[in-house]
């Protein structure tokens, strides 16, 4: 729960909680001061031409985002983390895994990749000269080799929490942590995590509770594990893409301090908005480990038409 209703401040001030910074992402980090932001976390744009960004030469591109890298890394702490979450660049039909891509910029400045994180979700559009994409990936990169992780704030349910040790010193006492097990680098925010100490994330689309506008919206959910893991109370978390406020408001609901750069003027005032109502307690997020809904089979839109069935009858003859 937030703490107080804070003021929302348009420039960075070190003594607040909430900045939202309209402008270019490469201009406003490098006013900023180094070493402060304990969490930094985006989805950057994946330079597909979407409505938030003009398409550029992938070399340009990468080029660009290296600068921002860059000063990404001045600013973070030193037991500070990076989490970079990219999916693909698509030319032509070929694709072209941004996190490959990314890799070897962080390298360069000395940083240490800690997870590579694969986020499933079982919606999107459909390819039709190549399967479906259905994942992205989230990059952890630490800073230094001291770094925050706080496990037991993330854990999920054991599978078997009755198990014992079978032999040794600790025979006949359970063998697993009361407070669950660690979860695992593949992320399917929330459906079996009893059964399979997976984490399950829908992405946002139209019938998701947080849905806005914006064409590429971050789960809340999504970043509240980072920050719950990566981060302790009071920390300033920085998300220098911040489209409609997410990772802000991931901060927030966990009692950090959380900045975003975002250079549409549109985009910012509905993360303003979206912030002043989750302060009134108004604003709709997917609860944090909710089951995903599965279709029984009975809805009409899950069951095969009418039509399907006679060709696919036809196709077995």
């Amino acid at each position: 729960m937030l703490k107080e209703n804070c003021p929302v401040s348009h420039e960075f001030d070190e003594q607040g909680r909430i900045a939202l910074c309209q402008g270019d992402a490469l201009e406003r980090l490098r006013a900023l001061p180094a070493g402060r932001f304990q969490l930094i976390v985006s989805s950057p744009p994946y330079n597909l031409g979407k409505a938030y960004e003009k398409q550029a030469r992938f070399e340009d591109y990468l080029a660009w985002q290296k600068n921002v890298i860059e000063e990404l890394f001045r600013v973070a702490t030193v037991d500070g983390s990076i989490v970079w979450q990219v999916g693909n660049y698509i030319n032509s039909g070929e694709v072209f895994p941004l996190d490959i891509y990314f890799y070897p910029i962080f390298k360069e400045l000395r940083m240490r990749l800690r997870n590579r994180i694969v986020w499933h979700f079982d919606h999107g559009l459909h390819a039709s000269k190549r399967f479906s994409g259905r994942y992205e990936v989230l990059l952890w990169f630490t800073k230094s080799d001291t770094y925050t992780f706080n496990l037991d704030a993330v854990r999920v349910p054991s599978k078997y929490p009755g198990k014992l040790h079978y032999k040794g010193p600790k025979a006949g006492q359970p063998s697993g942590n009361p407070l669950g097990k660690n979860p695992s680098d593949y992320w399917r925010i929330l459906c079996q995590e009893w059964e399979t100490g997976l984490i399950e994330i829908p992405n946002v689309k139209a019938n998701h509770p947080e849905k806005t506008e914006h064409p590429c919206q971050f789960p809340v959910e999504l970043i509240e594990r980072c920050v719950l893991a990566l981060t302790n109370e009071d920390d300033w978390v920085l998300d220098p893409f911040g489209g409609v406020g997410s990772s802000v408001i991931a901060a927030l609901k966990h009692n950090r301090r959380g900045m975003m750069i975002e250079r549409d003027a549109s985009y910012s005032a509905i993360a303003e908005e979206r912030i002043r109502l989750l302060q009134n307690g108004l604003l709709k997020t997917r609860p944090i480990g909710k089951a995903i809904y599965q279709p029984t089979g009975r809805e009409k839109v899950a069951q095969t038409p009418e039509q399907w069935r006679e060709l696919n009858q036809g196709n077995l003859l």
